[in-house]
């Protein structure tokens, strides 16, 4: 625990923007690299969905041994195993039959239930993993995003890959075992035919790879397009209170309009490209199965080859050509899924600018003193909000900050709590630099309520619970008692049990924020922040929260910003900030008579002027 390099500067990381690639790699190449944990897995379903087509396609083969039976009776390829009874050979044949189509279903059942049970895995540990890496992101990352274009990603994106991966990848796999063993087969079986069958499979491979890099940049921005919508969707559900209050539904109509207009165009633009595969490989494929079948025959007519072979080669020609028209859906899927890896790998990989810290710090051992020495900050692409700043707050002080809006004063807070990284200068708690604090043990040892209060949907005790798991009852009622929320809480129609509904709609702005106050002081932190606490409360409550405030403080590090300046008249200490300085310093009563900025706001608040 050394003290504070006082000349340290703190560069961070800009966020990327949304066309930012993070990471060169193709999307395959990526999601392999996420998947290594689960090959597994992956290796058992791909077994059970080989050996699926390979059963699959052995009942092609038993036809043609059938007709082999009948025509050459003795002289079939079964009885040169001995059995030249023909009953005994079909037999023999029948029993063959059920058991390859027994091994087919189970391994159907196999690899169906292993596929979409690690899609389901995948598609909960992908989430999981992208919800958290946000989590930790810094604030500044999400100044550019909106939250329907995160909630984007974080379901729409990962649900088509799951998607993909429940159907598309067996897919894939069964159609290369097809063309792997029905090409084997027809090289073995008739080589003077095989040719035939297999010319069409270059010029199919070429247009899927040719198809891939066309759809690829249009699903990209079918993917952009949702993103943006649901940006929208999200941004005006958030807002309908405005939305109503101005009368803009008309208004709001017409631009989900548009979002979801550009969302179908560029839908369609990638459906007209995807839609033409499937034709165009059938003309294809239809060359090769006609060759075949023409040129097969007159082979089987002329005696160069068996009847029962021909049956076999029309079979596997229909077997290994036919499948390849569903290339085009698989090829969808793919590129869409693609499309999704992209945004949900460039979000998982977006560098943390903030740094986690390593000194832990219990709270039972934090005093509270705190310590701002020539720190200077701004926004991205800004300019500085607080410049050269100094503050120095004693363990179990308690102070005010006042100022214009604008000047600076929750901007404090938010690097107190480390949710932005200072440009330079230092901030030290109890002689440690923040930055090297763990930042779970830095914000526990932290109660804030804002000015803007945020409640969960649920209950009020859930809500004045929220960051002290295992809270009591008996706790949860004292700390709203000391907020002066108990008696209205009380009068609720389930009291503690009441569900607040999303963000507390359903209670009043001073309710939400006595809430907030309950639920930093059943935290019990050693340090205090009031950010406008009392902004929203009537006078009465205001005072009764001022005279519990009294107690709550003691022993307790309490800094305190506020525009109401009565709620702060009897601080240790009070800050007077502007344009980003401290301009002013004092209690009460020596600001008044410095006849500065805070004599002239108390008497604007007054009603001196």
């Amino acid at each position: 625990m050394g003290m504070p390099n006082q000349g340290r500067s703190h560069p961070s990381a800009p966020p990327l923007s949304r066309s930012e690639s993070v990471d060169p790699k193709p999307p395959l190449k990526r999601l392999l690299r996420y998947g290594r944990h689960y090959r597994k897995q992956i290796w058992l379903a791909s077994t059970c969905s080989v050996l699926n087509r390979l059963f699959d396609l052995a009942p092609p083969a038993l036809i043609g041994m059938a007709v082999d039976v009948v025509v050459q009776q003795d002289e079939s390829f079964i009885a040169s195993f001995g059995i030249r009874d023909t009953l005994g050979q079909l037999v023999v044949l029948t029993v063959l039959t059920f058991i390859v189509w027994c091994l087919e279903s189970i391994f159907e059942y196999a690899y169906a239930r292993l596929w979409r049970n690690l899609a389901q895995t995948i598609q909960h540990d992908l989430r999981l993993d992208t919800y958290g890496h946000l989590q930790d992101l810094e604030m500044a990352y999400f100044e550019s995003r909106s939250t329907g274009g995160l909630m984007s990603i974080l379901n729409d994106d990962i649900n088509q890959l799951e998607r993909f991966l429940d159907r598309g990848a067996t897919e894939i796999l069964q159609v290369t075992t097809t063309v792997i063993v029905i090409g084997g087969a027809f090289f073995i079986l008739a080589p003077s035919v095989a040719w035939m069958a297999m010319l069409p499979m270059p010029f199919i491979l070429w247009g899927s790879i040719i198809f891939q890099k066309k759809l690829a940049p249009l699903y990209a921005d079918v993917r952009e397009k949702v993103s943006l919508l649901n940006g929208r969707l999200s941004n005006n559900i958030s807002g309908i209170t405005t939305i109503k209050s101005f009368t803009t539904e008309a208004f709001e109509l017409d631009r989900v309009n548009l979002d979801s207009h550009a969302y179908r165009r560029s839908n369609r633009r990638a459906i007209a490209l995807s839609a033409a595969f499937v034709p165009l490989i059938r003309i294809v494929i239809l060359i090769g199965f006609s060759a075949t079948l023409l040129y097969g025959g007159m082979e089987a007519a002329a005696g160069n080859l068996s009847v029962g072979t021909y049956s076999v080669l029309v079979f596997l020609t229909q077997r290994l050509l036919w499948p390849l028209t569903r290339l085009g859906e698989t090829l969808d899927q793919y590129q869409r899924a693609m499309a999704s890896v992209t945004r949900v790998m460039n979000l998982l990989d977006t560098p943390i600018a903030a740094h986690p810290g390593r000194l832990a710090l219990p709270l039972s051992s934090v005093k509270g003193e705190v310590k701002l020495h020539d720190i200077t900050f701004a926004y991205r692409d800004r300019t500085p909000v607080v410049e050269h700043l100094t503050l120095d707050i004693s363990a179990g002080e308690t102070i005010g900050i006042v100022g214009a809006t604008g000047s600076g004063k929750s901007t404090l807070v938010k690097l107190l709590l480390r949710l932005y990284e200072i440009q330079s200068g230092t901030i030290t708690l109890d002689g440690i630099d923040i930055q090297e604090i763990r930042l779970q043990d830095l914000r526990r040892a932290i109660g804030l309520v804002s000015q803007d209060v945020f409640l969960f949907h649920g209950t009020v005790a859930e809500n004045v619970a929220y960051g002290t798991p295992g809270a009591t009852d008996p706790e949860i009622r004292h700390a709203a008692k000391l907020a002066e929320a108990h008696e209205f809480v009380e009068r609720l129609p389930q009291g503690y049990e009441t569900v607040v509904g999303e963000r507390g709609q359903k209670l009043s702005g001073g309710q939400r924020q006595r809430l907030a106050i309950a639920r930093a002081l059943l935290k019990d932190p050693p340090i205090l922040i009031l950010d406008e606490a009392t902004s929203a409360v009537d006078n009465e409550t205001e005072l009764a929260i001022q005279q519990a405030l009294e107690v709550i403080t003691q022993n307790r590090t309490t800094i305190a910003i506020a525009h109401r300046l009565s709620t702060i008249r009897n601080a240790d200490r009070i800050y007077v900030m502007d344009e980003g300085k401290l301009v002013e310093q004092g209690r009460h009563e020596d600001l008044l008579e410095q006849q500065g900025i805070y004599a002239s706001l108390w008497r604007v608040q007054m009603g001196q002027i």
